[in-house]
């Protein structure tokens, strides 16, 4: 039989091991936590979700960084509300990630500047999509996109960050020898406290 993980019975290493996996996705393609679903509210109050792939993690700051185009929905719907959340599963783990908190759009600044420079051409090429992400088409393929030089200049204005500052985090790992599912807090460094599952 499999041993317990370490964290099975350690808030702190349960706490550690949200922040491993959640800074590996960015990185590791394959990994869960790369591709998590955003939640968002739109101006009729109903839940939107849609996936989105994490760009960067920053445990010690607490935050989570994805990028989308702020003629979408899912921009208007976070610079309304102000707040998102975000949610990843590793089936192979049976780790359920959940962070939510405080949503900011970084459209014409450095960090905007400094995650265009970094996203790769074929990422950029989206952000020149002609008619805006959303609009309804006569047909499938009544869209273009730039080729990838072009979308150097005309992608950029539609490109945005958002930055995700981490309030509460959920943990659930399931395990039929016991489930453990805790949950953290952020007000003057993280508070912790183990849930039932």
């Amino acid at each position: 039989m499999t041993p317990l993980p370490p964290f099975h019975d350690d808030l702190g290493a349960a706490f550690a091991e949200v922040w491993r996996l959640l800074a590996e996705g960015p990185a590791l393609r394959r990994n869960a936590f790369h591709m998590p679903a955003l939640a968002t509210v739109d101006a009729h109050g109903h839940p939107q979700v849609r996936t989105v792939v994490l760009r960067a993690v920053d445990p010690a700051a607490g935050t989570l960084r994805f990028h989308c185009d702020r003629r979408s929905d899912k921009a208007a719907e976070i610079a309304a509300s102000g707040v998102a959340a975000l949610h990843g599963y590793d089936s192979a783990t049976k780790i359920q990630i959940r962070a939510s908190g405080p949503a900011t759009l970084h459209t014409d600044d450095a960090l905007a500047e400094t995650a265009w420079a970094g996203s790769m051409a074929m990422s950029r090429v989206c952000y020149g999509a002609d008619p805006a992400p959303g609009a309804r088409l006569s047909a499938g393929d009544a869209y273009t996109l730039p080729d990838a030089e072009t979308a150097l200049t005309l992608g950029r204005p539609n490109f945005c960050a958002v930055v995700v500052a981490v309030a509460r985090l959920e943990f659930l790992y399931l395990d039929r020898r016991g489930h453990r599912r805790a949950a953290w807090e952020r007000a003057d460094g993280w508070r912790g406290a183990w849930l039932a599952p």
